[in-house]
């Protein structure tokens, strides 16, 4: 009989969830887009408007509402380096439009609301308060507090009742899309900033939003990629968003950027329902007080590094007050900058509002290592690093460098691996690394943020094993407070770089990627491994021979090392420094003298990490660069990361951060093989070799590796009063390797002789 039934009694209990469900999506989209509200002032158009769908609330917004718990990750992050320098400071949280409460309750599991002396939620909509009031409940939370206030005078009981002064007495506040909702934005912006902490406060926004181009590259830096709408996206959000009484004019998020100091900007697109056609933009953002002591950043950027960018102060950075010892005395030489001579009496007698804030980079809360840079048309050739690993030897580069720990160095950034070696090795005091792409800077920001932050376990997992399935949880839980807000930004956006294997990511990825589909067409990927596996030289020569010599060297991957596109997007080698390499020889002879050598010199299981992870697309903990040892890590790491203090990471070409350093004050400048990608007699060579000279001591060591044996560029060091000495050059044919990666024809010396009188 039952079988005849049309409707059984299963079908009805599993089809409850999905009635369920159904419902919830009615009652969403009848208050939301059908039901007349037919009130004129806010508070009752919020009670009208949610007071039948309160309950609901949170069920129906966490696809709509994207980059809440990226928000309160970020921001606890930031507070715990906040309390580190005052953990006795009272905590005070205060969440304007926090509705539901849900904000609080997902805070609870990242940063205990227990730890907090005060947390207040500010909401004007009862119905939702009411939601609030019932989930405190149940948690037993005797320091939450919900008010229902108008945002843009609220008021805290303590102000009254335990008589504490409002101004900076607030130690935390988010608007977790609220600002978009409130009227009186100017306002209640003004007045977060009177409560706040001026020196540890915290404002966290996050929030849907429009914006066009920005006036100026200083405002484009400080809004982050991508923030410019479309005109199209523009027009359509801010009217659809007008039905509900949002307001997605860009004015609410410029005066947000204007009030205060950016810390954190990320901008996104809510993929909501449909993905590739519903795309709104929502941001989120982390800001504090302009009023903040940046000094120790003025100090890094303008005086030690010669960067003004990001300060549109009409004066320049005032020399720190004699009580700081926070910032080291000036290095050797005098300052190119003049210095303003009168001391402010205190930070009050600065009129800072007449002014926009400073750049991003400024406002940091933990180290000075990246230096501001604007938007330049170059970096529009840039779209992510070219190099995930760096390419030449640093064990090499010790024995000639002489390295002690009052040496002023002078690198190009690449990917930061050999910068990191001579700080475990030596800890030269300040070692300024140089790349016109933002990604090098990002990728070694990265490093020195993880290297401060994380454990070695998970350290080693991301740049060891090349990946690392909570990299998106540690960045913004852990790493994102030693981070600048440019490489932030980077790093969330390409966040499944550690999804599957880091290196082969980047252009130089592309070089490993070839490879390994040589290897598995030719059937000698077991070979390969057993290869990074020999414990003798005789054992690695016999299988290099034998199985993967014949297919790294057949003709086609022959021709595909002769094409110049290849050559550039996959090995980063430019066209100048191609042909170098070619008036000397063929790309056959030159292949076969880099790379017979080196299997016969170095085993790859135990010395030559450089082409074990070409060969399998990660470290070993027995191969790996010093920096990913635990011993190198420690070294790094140790006394709150004092060895990394030395780094300053500058974006922008060699000759222009040059032209910002004082006279003799480098005293090793290492340039790889930057200068082949010159052409022969270039003017620019002159320039930058002048530049060089200018800011190197006498005695001050350059060094610098070519793909030729004689680089044409050694006579005009030798013109401007170097003198220059080969430190190794590749015999013809090669018997033996130079260094373990050997893959330049010559190494050389220049010193900076003392000027005749």
């Amino acid at each position: 009989m039952s079988s005849m039934l049309p409707f059984r009694p299963d079908w009805t209990f599993s089809s409850a969830p999905v009635i369920a469900l159904a419902c919830i999506i009615l009652r969403f989209v009848w208050y939301c887009f059908i039901r007349p509200i037919g009130a004129n002032d806010h508070k009752s158009r919020l009670d009208k408007f949610y007071e039948g769908q309160a309950d609901v609330y949170d069920a129906t917004r966490n696809g709509l509402l994207r980059g809440r718990r990226t928000l309160l990750n970020l921001s606890a992050a930031h507070l715990r380096e906040l309390r580190k320098s005052h953990p006795g400071e009272r905590l005070v949280w205060v969440d304007i439009g926090g509705g539901t409460g849900y904000n609080i309750e997902l805070m609870d599991k990242i940063f205990p609301i227990s730890e907090f002396d005060a947390v207040y939620l500010i909401d004007l909509c009862e119905p939702l308060l009411q939601v609030a009031r019932s989930r405190f409940a149940k948690r037993g939370w005797h320091n939450v507090t919900v008010l229902c206030q108008d945002a843009c005078d609220f008021y805290l009981p303590e102000w009254s009742a335990k008589g504490v002064n409002p101004q900076g007495s607030v130690s935390f506040v988010t608007l977790s899309y609220s600002l978009s909702m409130i009227p009186n934005f100017y306002t209640l912006l003004d007045r977060i900033d009177h409560v706040l902490s001026p020196q540890r406060g915290l404002i966290g926004v996050a929030d849907f939003y429009t914006a066009g181009k920005q006036p100026s590259l200083h405002e484009k830096a400080i809004g982050g990629v991508s923030k410019e709408c479309g005109w199209l996206s523009r027009w359509f959000w801010q009217i659809w968003f007008d039905f509900d009484h949002v307001s997605l004019s860009p004015a609410r998020r410029a005066y947000l950027e204007y009030r205060f100091g950016t810390i954190k900007s990320y901008n996104g697109r809510n993929r909501f329902i449909i993905p590739f056609i519903v795309r709104i933009p929502y941001y989120v953002w982390l800001g504090r007080p302009r009023s903040c002591d940046v000094s120790k950043f003025c100090h890094a950027f303008e005086v030690e590094g010669g960067n003004m960018i990001g300060n549109c102060s009409p004066s320049t950075f005032v020399t720190l007050k004699e009580t700081d010892n926070v910032v080291p005395p000036l290095e050797i030489g005098e300052p190119v900058i003049p210095l303003n001579k009168e001391r402010a009496s205190s930070n009050h007698d600065m009129v800072i509002d007449v002014m926009p804030p400073l750049s991003s980079f400024h406002y940091q809360l933990k180290k000075p290592w990246r230096l501001p840079y604007y938007d330049h048309p170059v970096h529009k050739e840039f779209r992510t690093f070219i190099y995930s690993f760096t390419w030449e030897d640093p064990f090499d580069d010790m024995k000639h460098l002489q390295l002690t720990g009052e040496d002023s160095m002078f690198v190009i950034t690449s990917a930061g691996d050999n910068a990191l070696h001579y700080a475990i090795a030596a800890g030269p005091k300040r070692i300024h690394c140089v790349d016109m792409n933002p990604c090098q800077g990002h990728l070694l920001e990265l490093k020195l943020a993880s290297i401060q932050s994380l454990a070695y376990s998970d350290f080693f997992s991301m740049f060891g094993e090349g990946r690392n399935a909570n990299f998106r949880y540690l960045l913004d839980s852990k790493i994102s407070p030693y981070m600048s807000s440019s490489a932030y930004q980077f790093w969330q956006i390409n966040s499944d770089a550690f999804s599957s294997s880091f290196y082969l990511s980047g252009y130089s990825g592309w070089a490993l990627r070839v490879a390994k589909v040589i290897f598995k067409l030719a059937r000698v990927d077991h070979d390969v491994k057993r290869l990074c596996e020999c414990d003798t030289l005789e054992e690695q020569v016999k299988i290099w021979k034998e199985r993967l010599r014949p297919v790294l060297l057949n003709p086609l991957v022959v021709a595909l090392l002769r094409s110049p596109i290849f050559c550039w997007n996959a090995l980063g080698v430019p066209m100048n420094q191609r042909q170098m390499l070619l008036d000397e020889g063929g790309v056959y002879e030159y292949v076969t003298d880099t790379l017979d050598p080196v299997v016969s010199t170095y085993l790859f299981k135990t010395c030559n990490y450089f082409y074990l992870l070409a060969l399998l697309g990660h470290y070993t903990p027995s191969s790996c660069p010093a920096y990913l040892t635990p011993s190198g890590f420690s070294a790094l790491k140790a006394n709150d990361g004092k060895a990394l203090d030395a780094f300053r990471l500058h974006t922008d070409s060699i000759v222009n951060v040059l032209r910002g350093l004082s006279s003799d004050t480098l005293t090793r400048a290492l340039v790889m093989d930057h200068l082949d990608w010159f052409t022969p007699g270039s003017k620019d060579v002159d320039e930058e070799i002048a530049e060089l000279y200018r800011v190197m001591q006498p005695g001050g060591l350059v060094f610098w590796r070519s793909a030729a044996r004689k680089p044409w560029y050694n006579e005009v060091f030798k013109r401007f009063g170097f003198d220059v000495l080969p430190v190794s050059i590749r015999g013809s044919p090669a018997r033996m390797a130079i260094d373990q990666v050997n893959m330049y024809a010559s190494c050389w010396r220049a010193m900076k002789m003392a000027a005749v009188p």
